[in-house]
């Protein structure tokens, strides 16, 4: 991912670099305010919109508990009211009569019964009826209030309260119809209305009758037929069957409407009696926000239908405006841009035509400096840039003839070598025809080795090269010490095909020569030089290690700060003019140390060479160089050998 992220960056940078300075400032406008207000403005009215959202919903539920505690409180009354008038023995003792009332019975259960019951219906003006039926035959219908059962027997709730056994029954009623004038009718008889009906048992288990108090729907569900004065809102209950009751006349949505929202399948019942939910609902594509509450005892819903099209319009309206806005302001900007370049780039459209003329081959030109704007002090430094180049040209032009000279007189050389090498072959040829054969034999040997020192085609040659020059040193040497010097290589095949820096090996040897037969010890015996190599860790050491007279610990401790000293003009301790790889030269440790330099010049720092010895047995010289073949490429894995 991050990969692809970076690839990603990569060509759009480069496709930016395609455009213009304006298109790229019209870009930056955009990336810069643009997306920027409108990602702002979307989460800043998305917040709005939540939390009207909330502030709309607490406004419901606030509504909706108002309007439960009013349905609780009727709940009450009614309940309270069955109770009374139960409770009351005369009433239960004429519905239990077992002969029939003489009229002044009847007329004094009229005065003082029949009247209290009026008198409770009457002191609550919220009630409507209260209205007791009876089905013993013995005893008269006294209106309002005792009426046959047979009136009430087609009623759909007459089937369910006598199967109740007493327990209470709410049913709400499109119609309030006088039952004793069938025939007659007014407006009052199609007002909805809340029913509290029980039967009634006397003694328990004995069926005497059917109570029921009325309560209009406009009473017992007030909100819900209450003006709403210009609010948003509207309060609608919605019964167990699905059947919606509000005021028609005052209502924020139209019977089409609500038949459209279909709320009785929206709603479900919450977990706990009472709890609230809402749902959000379009119609006619308009929002809406419908919070409701289930109310257990009467099997109903209350919803509380809130109209959020006003406030979100207000809020779409504000939100337009600021995008417009943003709109303009980057309109206006690219304007500005657009009429400020021919005034402000216009020196750098100046220097453009200039360097295109440079690019041509033209470099006399001249740009007039002015101002102190960042274009006129880049103008300042092209024209300082101009001069240098013009300065750089004519070093280079002198540097070529130099060059040419150099040549000459490097060919001029390579025609002395020749010659050298010429004469050498000649006196090589006397001494064959002299038969001295050693001598023959040692200025092929010197030959060999200038003809290497002298054809230098580059840095890396093969081990098995370095080997062969390295013996042509010890031939001449051993004319000197009259063949006291062995030079054994344990190498194979492979390994001479090493890569090895030119003369990195021969420094080495002519300090073992040099140093190794130094010392009483040295001088009565002979001086064997061994060379080895082995693969350590990926990497390819060489070892050159001789018999001679060797260092103490801290002749070899001093010789290895030599050899890593940063400078050349590092002193000599006692063990770089006794040691046998002190260094050449002077005994100063100075040829070890240029070994070394080159080794970490060309391979790193991690290469390089050190010294490990012991006084009078042998010292050992240490290569680290990169495995790399050069007939076999870059080993894949090589073997590690603990030595």
């Amino acid at each position: 991912m991050p990969r692809r992220l970076r690839s990603l960056t990569r060509v759009l940078i480069q496709r930016l670099e395609q455009y213009s300075l304006q298109q790229r400032l019209f870009l930056s406008y955009i990336v810069i305010i643009l997306i920027p207000g409108i990602v702002f403005s979307l989460i800043i009215f998305r917040q709005l919109n939540e939390s009207y959202t909330k502030d709309a919903i607490r406004k419901s539920e606030s509504s909706i508990e108002i309007e439960k505690t009013n349905i609780k409180n009727n709940m009450e009354t009614m309940e309270r009211t069955v109770q009374i008038a139960l409770s009351d023995r005369e009433v239960m003792n004429y519905l239990d009569r077992s002969s029939e009332p003489d009229p002044s019975e009847l007329i004094e259960f009229s005065s003082n019964t029949m009247n209290s019951l009026l008198r409770l219906q009457f002191n609550n003006q919220d009630l409507e009826h209260i209205r007791i039926f009876s089905n013993n035959r013995l005893i008269s219908e006294i209106w309002p209030v005792f009426l046959k059962e047979t009136r009430v027997t087609s009623e759909p709730w007459y089937e369910a309260v006598n199967r109740l056994n007493g327990a209470a029954l709410w049913e709400i009623s499109e119609r309030d119809k006088e039952l004793m004038q069938n025939h007659i009718r007014d407006e009052k008889e199609f007002r909805q209305k809340m029913s509290l009906v029980r039967e009634i048992e006397y003694p328990k288990g004995t069926h005497v009758g059917i109570i029921q108090v009325d309560m209009l729907l406009s009473r017992f569900f007030p909100s819900a037929y209450a003006s709403r004065n210009g609010d948003q809102s509207q309060m609608i209950v919605i019964a167990s069957d699905g059947r919606l009751y509000y005021d028609q006349s005052r209502s924020l949505l139209t019977d089409s409407e609500l038949a459209e929202a279909k709320l009785a399948e929206k709603l479900y019942p919450t977990e706990n009696a009472g709890a609230f939910r809402h749902v959000n609902i379009s119609l006619s594509g308009k929002p809406y926000l419908a919070v409701y509450a289930y109310i257990d005892g009467i099997d109903a819903y209350v919803v509380h239908m809130t109209s959020l099209q006003a406030a979100l319009s207000e809020l779409n309206k504000t939100r337009n405006t600021i995008l417009l806005v943003n709109v303009v302001l980057i309109a206006i900007l690219s304007v500005s841009t657009f009429f400020l370049n021919s005034l402000i780039l216009k020196k750098l459209r100046q220097l453009t035509l200039s360097m295109k003329k440079i690019r041509q081959g033209d470099f006399n030109v001249q740009l007039p400096v002015g101002g102190g704007s960042e274009v006129g002090e880049l103008t300042f430094h092209f024209r300082k840039m101009m001069g240098k180049i013009n300065e750089l040209i004519a070093d280079a032009v002198n540097k070529q003839a130099a060059t040419k000279e150099a040549e000459l007189k490097t060919l001029k050389n390579q025609i002395d070598s020749h010659f050298l090498y010429n004469t050498l072959e000649n006196i090589k040829m006397l001494a064959e025809v002299e038969n001295q054969r050693p001598i023959s034999d040692a200025l092929t040997s010197l030959g060999s080795m200038m003809r290497y020192n002298l054809r230098w085609s580059g840095e890396y040659v093969r081990l098995r090269e370095e080997l062969n020059h390295a013996r042509h040193y010890v031939a001449l040497m051993n004319l000197r010490f009259d063949q006291r010097i062995l030079l054994r290589a344990e190498l194979t095949e492979r390994e001479l095909d090493l890569e090895v820096l030119k003369m990195s090996l021969q420094p080495i040897i002519e300090n073992a020569v040099k140093h190794g037969l130094n010392g009483s010890a040295a001088q009565t015996g002979d001086l064997t030089i061994t060379l080895s190599t082995y693969a350590h860790q990926g990497t390819q050491m060489i070892v050159i290690e001789d018999n001679g007279a060797g260092m103490s610990p801290e002749q070899t401790r001093r010789l290895n700060e030599t050899i890593r000293a940063a400078d050349g003009g590092g002193r000599s301790g006692p063990g770089a003019e006794s040691s046998g790889m002190s260094g050449g030269g002077g005994g100063n440790g100075i040829g070890l140390r240029n070994v070394h330099q080159r080794l970490q010049l060309f391979y790193g720092q991690e290469c390089g060479l050190w010294v490990e010895s012991e006084e009078r047995r042998y010292t050992r010289v240490m290569i680290k160089l990169p495995y790399f073949n050069l007939i076999g490429g870059e080993s894949a894995y090589v073997q590690t050998i603990d030595r």
